[in-house]
């Protein structure tokens, strides 16, 4: 079918002209023109061509893309929002205290999510069905008008610059759909109940092995990068030799290698099924270890992919002589069924084995397979023997090789074998230069496959998860060998291309810092909403998530957070010094540093932070005017002479320009939480001794009232009134401490944080405090053992007092100065 026919099947009337113009293009290319031998093709005609499509249709189709993932993008966060806004499993709501979420507000958001879904595969398709047009458009200008002008390699690399071609621009919208569908099918199916895991990546195909299911990642490895990751690999796990021949190849010195046939129909419809993901798709292939000449075991295998994103595999082991009459079904392993019979072995075993050779065999008649393509590449596989939850491999060499009988006039493969016999019998291997190069297609990277053991949680083992994340491999999710093999070699007899092939003409290789940043983005945007549905659902689910030091997410916390309570961006502390960039006359040191000269002490704060701080809690630290450090001494031997200040305006030499900021505040702000929280939590102590001095002070004030009805302690009161004051200052001064702590953080000061003043007038107030107490109370007591009536406490030494006074004066009022 030709590709124009299938653009025009496949539109989604919505978008009916957002799609690109292929008959536009094709006029342009006079592709279908009679009269085009007799016409020549010039330079105008290539200029309108090359307009055409890439500043009209290619941006068109660019421009809706990005606009439609924009709108998809909202209304995921505006139903993720929904989702917060419902109560908790637990029945404790979030903003509505008297209902619960009712299974319709579950079913109305389900819809919600299902019609965005919907939405987010059309893109998708239309994506994959636009990226096929523009290659296959540019495929005919160079076959047809190449001769002078080829425009493929400018529109490979245009396409790969493209968020459309690629399936990582959908996926935090189908992972964050996946959490939420998971979320509101708990709720459904049994509210109050959840599972301990989250589903899977919606990008992790899912496997399984010997009854285990297995998650599979797949990623390129660039050859400057192999040796590195197999280094890096080999620390964690051994290599693995899993077959006897493997082990004899080259005496154990090579890879084994490994040789993949795969089957299709001459119309590519397994081929198309993969592509367009759709249910149930399967793949056929026969595979064995090393040459066939060695008269290898050689499996069948065949694997399916289901709705839910998992496959299964079926697979037996036939004979190189049997492969050809079970290909026509006139064999159906009869004999390998009498030998298992004959060893006894277990009738389900027996009638296993029956039932694979006979959907196999269904499967190959009901579709008309024939072998098309073949894989030939080499394995490293890594596993620990004793433990299976990580599997690796890594495939190198890698070639694809058509094995296709379309063409009857110039056959690659005789149809009367199931095989090329050029290639068996010849023991051709990599880079396999002895057959025609236009039915080989080399893969210029290594293939790396990493496959996790599912064991009911999605913690990663951390080396594992370092090395998907790092800079040394370029994921590919979904890559498969059949498809690429395919899509390479039979481009003119498919209408649907992988998103990955335009990153072949790129380089993979990756900035280290770009790539952990951009991963940890990821990784903080998953932990967000795997804590919101695990909140939603009334349990913990997914891995604690803690950003990495060094992290963009453990940079920028602090600082927003510090930014929000200051109502303004955080700045740099302060300017460097103008003239600190000159010589200075005591004899302090200079340094040059390209086009700026850095004195060797420019100022107390840098050298704060070079060197620890001395004279803590001596004179010179509380009162700086009277400090004996260097600098101190420097700075008013400057003053005395009358020359300005460091940080001052001074005449510069020429050729230095005045720096903006200090050096040490150059950069992004990182601040250390344990840093930020010893200033609260130093507040929040001072608070405690607030308390304590308030609550003593009123303590005080009410035991020094009324007594029995007749008179008042004037003095307990007046301590109360005293200490309720210290409290009042201890209050004000701890709020004004951690504020100007606060600001010195922000501003990455390198002065002292050290503020002696408040510690020493409540220091002294209490103490003061005491001895009076401690005297009052020493009086109290001697008064009241006083012989002969001598004195009776407070009252009595104060009438005392009084009434000698009013004698001296000649007055007969004692009774009125009684207190």
């Amino acid at each position: 079918m030709r590709f124009g026919k299938t653009l025009r099947q496949s539109v989604y009337p919505p978008w009916k002209d957002k799609y690109i113009d292929y008959a536009k293009l094709k006029s342009l290319l006079r592709e279908d023109s009679p009269d085009d031998e007799d016409e020549p093709w010039t330079e105008d005609d290539e200029n309108r061509f090359c307009d055409e499509i890439f500043n009209v249709q290619l941006e068109k189709v660019a421009q809706f893309q990005a606009e439609k993932v924009d709108e998809l993008r909202r209304r995921v966060e505006a139903a993720f929002e929904k989702l917060k806004e419902l109560p908790a499993a637990d029945g404790a709501p979030r903003k509505e205290p008297e209902h619960g979420a009712t299974p319709e507000q579950l079913r109305e958001l389900e819809a919600e999510l299902d019609a965005i879904t919907n939405e987010v595969k059309e893109l998708q398709k239309y994506s994959n069905l636009n990226y096929t047009g523009f290659l296959k458009i540019v495929k005919k200008h160079d076959r047809k008008r190449g001769e002078h002008y080829k425009i493929r390699p400018i529109m490979m690399l245009s396409l790969s610059k493209r968020p459309f071609n690629s399936d990582q621009a959908y996926w935090p919208l189908l992972s964050k759909l996946s959490l939420m569908y998971f979320a509101i099918r708990q709720q459904l199916e049994e509210p109050g109940s959840a599972p301990d895991a989250f589903p899977e990546d919606p990008d992790a195909q899912a496997e399984v092995h010997n009854g285990h299911r297995y998650t599979a990642h797949n990623f390129w490895v660039h050859p400057d990068n192999l040796l590195e990751v197999k280094t890096y690999i080999l620390r964690r796990l051994p290599a693995l030799v899993y077959t006897e021949s493997s082990s004899r190849e080259a005496d154990g010195q090579q890879d084994p290698t490994i040789t993949s046939l795969y089957f299709d129909s001459p119309k590519f419809d397994l081929y198309a099924n993969k592509v367009e993901r759709k249910p149930e798709a399967s793949s056929l292939r026969l595979r064995w270890y090393g040459q066939l000449s060695a008269r290898p075991e050689i499996y069948f295998e065949q694997k399916t992919l289901h709705d839910n994103g998992s496959n299964d595999e079926r697979r037996f082991v036939i004979k190189e002589k049997y492969i050809k009459p079970f290909l026509d079904g006139q064999y159906k392993m009869e004999k390998s069924i009498q030998k298992m019979e004959r060893q006894g072995q277990k009738p389900e075993a027996i009638d296993e084995l029956r039932a694979t050779v006979d959907a196999i065999q269904d499967f190959v008649r009901r579709n008309k397979l024939t072998p098309m393509i073949r894989a030939n590449y080499r394995r490293n596989a890594f596993q620990n023997p004793q433990d299976d939850r990580v599997r690796i491999s890594i495939d190198t060499d890698i070639a694809f090789i058509r094995e296709d009988a379309l063409d009857r006039d110039r056959p690659c493969r005789d149809p009367r074998n199931w095989h090329r016999l050029d290639i068996d019998n010849g023991n051709a291997a990599y880079p396999f230069s002895n057959i025609n190069q236009s039915e080989v297609s080399r893969f210029p990277y290594a293939l790396l496959e990493i496959k996790l053991k599912e064991d009911g949680n999605r913690k990663r083992p951390a080396w594992v998860q370092d090395l998907m994340a790092s800079h040394l491999v370029h994921p590919c999710p979904r890559f498969s060998k059949f498809v690429h093999g395919t899509a390479s070699l039979f481009e003119d007899y498919v209408n649907r291309l992988p998103f990955w092939l335009a990153d072949l003409d790129t380089d993979i290789r990756k900035d280290p810092q770009k790539a952990f940043e951009e991963e940890e983005s990821r990784r903080a945007q998953q932990a967000e909403t795997e804590q919101v549905v695990g909140s939603f659902l009334g349990t913990k689910l997914g891995g604690s998530y803690k950003p990495s030091r060094g992290s963009p997410i453990a940079r920028s916390y602090l600082a927003d957070r510090a930014a929000a309570e200051a109502g303004t961006t955080p700045k740099s502390a302060v300017a460097f010094a103008a003239d600190a960039l000159a010589r200075d006359e005591q004899g302090e040191s200079t340094v040059t540093a390209g086009d700026h000269s850095l004195p060797g002490d420019i100022d107390a704060e840098s050298s704060t932070q070079r060197r620890p701080a001395l004279g803590y809690g001596t004179l010179g630290s509380i009162f700086p005017g009277f400090s004996l450090s260097k600098y101190s001494r420097a700075r008013r031997a400057r003053e005395a002479l009358g020359r300005p200040r460091r940080g001052s305006l001074a005449s510069l030499p020429p050729g230095v320009v005045e720096p903006t900021e200090w050096i040490k505040n150059s950069g992004p702000l990182q601040i250390e939480p344990k840093v930020w929280l010893a200033n609260e939590r130093t507040f929040l102590k001072w608070q405690h001794i607030t308390v304590l001095l308030g609550g003593l002070a009123l303590s005080l004030y009410s035991a020094g009232g009324v007594r029995g009805g007749e008179r008042d302690d004037a003095l307990a009161r007046f301590v109360g009134v005293a200490l309720l004051a210290i409290a009042g200052f201890a209050a004000a001064w701890s709020s004004w401490v951690v504020g100007k702590r606060r600001k010195m953080i922000v501003q990455r000061s390198g002065k002292d944080f050290d503020f002696l003043l408040g510690p020493l007038v409540v220091s002294g107030a209490l103490g003061v405090a005491l001895v009076v107490n401690f005297v009052l109370a020493y009086k109290r007591a001697f008064g009241q053992h006083k012989p002969d009536g001598l004195g009776g406490g407070v009252e009595d030494v104060l009438n005392a007092g009084a009434a000698s006074n009013a004698s001296v004066m000649g007055g007969n009022h004692m009774e009125d100065l009684r207190i």
